[in-house]
């Protein structure tokens, strides 16, 4: 992740936002992306470029603590592609603890490993450096317990669709569908061994802007034309958002549309999504507190004392940003979802790591999430 700007953390957190607290019937996010605000404007000063897309929903509860939804949306379209990065290991984490809780294992207590040596790692450690870090490493691991037609099957069957994952991220094997064979281990017993799964092979996308840009960076040199991504993971904003809510909101689902966690495992992810990578053993000068949070706090990388808690999950590759967040602030009584993604590559050349992700993209997203969140606190 590259290092962001750093900017003055004031307790007056959300003075930049000119939206009026007066609640209206307006499409909220409409009303954000007309702000004047710089960070605002200039993505919606060329808003095709940066094909925005943006899901907010309105949390409510009456008082008998029942939950009711109200969502808006700014150009949605799962025929529209992006590049979701980092944000397809949300259910990555998600159905290997369902799988460990399938064979009556608990995230807690269970190692796994590639070789009979001992050598393992701690599932829940990997999930925290997934959360915390978006580390691809942790996230790789995990798919190579879980294989690719678990993944994908498991989603389609919740009616998270469309949805499939088709490589692994940042590593020399990442199109290779054959997982290694695991072995989990319990008090350093091998308890089980997993053998090795060959996926199949996923469908080529055929979707609008699948292919992108003007060029591309390979083996040092720009090849001229556009980057194809007809090969790539897929992951729209409403399945994101949607998986998300399943884990926030299981009830508000039917059993088979849920993610099959014992609470104990559930309360984990939780924690593990929402609090900073200090709070979770992480080196606070390498791993700054917004490391992985764009929405409210993206800007800054100051530390974050605030009532304001975030369950998110980013994403950020190819020059495309994106993030999913539940954000809650109980002590102002606050509550409420919101996924955008926006790509910013200024000179429509992939893969050749020149991105305005810290000039625009993140601040856009900070932004979005203080001007969101001063919406729900009139609401």
């Amino acid at each position: 992740m590259n290092i962001k700007h750093l900017l003055l953390f004031v307790p007056l957190l959300f003075s930049s936002c000119i939206v009026s607290k007066k609640v209206t019937n307006a499409n909220p996010i409409e009303m954000v992306l007309k702000s004047k605000n710089p960070k605002i404007k200039v993505v919606m000063d060329n808003a095709r470029e940066h094909e925005l897309q943006i899901i907010y929903t309105q949390i409510n509860r009456d008082s008998n603590g029942k939950i009711s939804f109200k969502e808006y949306q700014y150009h949605v379209d799962s025929k529209n592609y992006f590049y979701p990065a980092s944000t397809v290991k949300l259910p990555i984490a998600l159905l290997a603890v369902e799988k460990l809780n399938s064979m009556n294992l608990t995230s807690d207590s269970i190692h796994f490993g590639f070789d009979k040596k001992g050598s393992s790692l701690h599932f829940q450690k990997e999930i925290s450096k997934l959360f915390a870090l978006s580390d691809n490493d942790a996230s790789n691991n995990l798919l190579e317990f879980i294989g690719f037609d678990y993944l994908n099957s498991k989603m389609k069957n919740k009616g998270l669709m469309p949805f499939s994952v088709n490589h692994r991220l940042s590593t020399k094997n990442s199109n290779d569908k054959t997982t290694s064979t695991i072995y989990l281990y319990k008090n350093d017993n091998i308890i089980a061994e997993l053998p090795s799964v060959k996926g199949k092979n996923v469908k080529t996308l055929h979707l609008n802007s699948i292919k992108k840009g003007i060029g591309y960076l390979e083996n040092d040199s720009i090849v001229k034309g556009a980057f194809d991504f007809s090969n790539k993971n897929y992951y729209p904003l409403e399945t994101l958002h949607s998986t998300l809510k399943r884990l926030l909101f299981p009830q508000e689902f039917k059993m088979k549309e849920r993610f099959n966690l014992n609470e104990h495992d559930r309360q984990f992810i939780l924690s593990s999504m929402y609090q900073l990578p200090r709070e979770q053993g992480f080196d606070a000068k390498e791993f700054y507190d917004s490391y992985c949070k764009f929405f409210i706090f993206g800007d800054t990388t100051d530390t974050i004392n605030t009532s304001i808690k975030i369950y998110n999950k980013i994403g950020q590759a190819y020059g495309t940003l994106t993030d999913c967040a539940y954000i809650i602030d109980e002590k102002n009584g606050v509550e409420f979802m919101v996924t955008a993604t926006l790509l910013v590559n200024k000179n429509k050349i992939f893969n050749d790591g020149i991105y305005e992700y810290d000039e625009i993209g993140i601040p856009f997203l900070a932004e979005l999430g203080r001007q969101l969140y001063t919406i729900s606190n009139s609401k």
